[in-house]
């Protein structure tokens, strides 16, 4: 598989995924730079970030704030429409699934190593829990 091609080929869950991974990349190195250190304020503060919860709520502010390009906004479908043989823990399914469409744009944007973007729509996100925290 072309590492161009291999967003447009995997499946929603595979984005969302691999999204999951790099979301949460962007958040432990946002709680570090904030200078947290003890392993249980990091989970504790980090669950406010990548919670099922706080993403649909993140894609949700993206979308309403028309945030996301053309091609995200279809990738986010992909995501939250996907089949998954995973169920929902601590949240609804709807929420659940909304949380694995902003995972997968997360995930494409990566694998077009498109990471300004990446990083641009990250420092957003981190930026919205943060004003939500205070």
């Amino acid at each position: 598989m072309d590492r161009q091609n291999v967003a447009d080929q995997v499946n929603g869950i595979a984005l969302a995924y691999m999204g999951d991974a790099i979301y949460e990349v962007y958040v432990r190195r946002h709680l570090l730079q904030k200078g947290i250190s003890k392993p249980t304020k990091l989970q504790h503060l980090a669950t406010h970030y990548v919670s099922a919860k706080a993403q649909a709520e993140l894609i949700q502010k993206m979308t309403k704030e028309q945030l996301l390009e053309p091609r995200e906004l279809e990738i986010f479908k992909r995501g939250r429409n996907a089949k998954s043989h995973t169920s929902a823990k601590n949240t609804d399914v709807i929420t659940y699934r909304i949380s694995t469409g902003f995972e997968a744009v997360f995930g494409y944007l990566f694998l077009q190593n498109e990471h300004l973007r990446l990083e641009k729509l990250a420092t957003w996100c981190l930026h919205q829990v943060d004003e939500e925290l205070k």
